[in-house]
């Protein structure tokens, strides 16, 4: 059986298995033909073309893209073997993925959610802060949500900008943040 992780992405919960990436989510059923409406959870949409062969939920049911063209803030795709409405509506609900191999090369000091997901946080001092739980997309810029550490933040949860005068250093490897936080971010301090 191949180990999975639950993440939210943009406020939904999901079930990616490891070495995948969640690229979008199947909405509905658009039309009688068999196209669905893709909700994209990806900043490379490019990535979804004909011929492209994409993973269905967690048995990762390999689907292939027959046809695909925008709709207003969706993608409406046909995939091979899907021609009707019925058999489009059974799809509804489920998350595309793409094998981490297939993944966009990122900027440098551009992660993916599950590589932020889980790193221990500290700031400039070398206090624990605790460990992010979560990014929130805001529009503006993410942000990390973090669960503290004991007696951090009146042990509530704490929300930190993921913006370049915050996150100082992300060591991946070392699974560390560094941040220098504004002040008045911390209760009670």
């Amino acid at each position: 059986m191949r180990s999975q992780q639950t993440y939210k992405y943009r406020n939904q919960q999901v079930i990616v298995p490891d070495g995948y990436l969640a690229v979008g989510q199947i909405a509905g059923a658009h039309g009688l033909r068999g196209e669905v409406k893709v909700e994209l959870h990806t900043d490379y949409p490019d990535r979804f073309a004909a011929g492209v062969a994409l993973y269905m939920g967690t048995n990762l049911a390999e689907m292939t893209i027959e046809s695909v063209r925008p709709h207003k803030s969706h993608l409406l795709i046909r995939f091979q073997g899907v021609y009707n409405r019925e058999d489009a509506e059974e799809l509804r609900g489920h998350w595309l993925f793409v094998d981490e191999a297939d993944a966009a090369i990122l900027d440098e000091d551009v992660y993916w959610v599950h590589d932020i997901v889980g790193l221990a946080v500290y700031d400039q001092d070398d206090r624990l802060l605790g460990e992010i739980t979560d990014v929130l997309f805001t529009g503006a810029n993410e942000v990390y949500a973090i669960k503290p550490a004991p007696g951090v933040n009146q042990d509530k949860e704490l929300l930190v900008p993921a913006i370049a005068t915050v996150v100082q250093d992300v060591n991946l490897e070392d699974g560390v943040m560094i941040v220098m936080l504004p002040n008045g971010l911390i209760e009670g301090e």
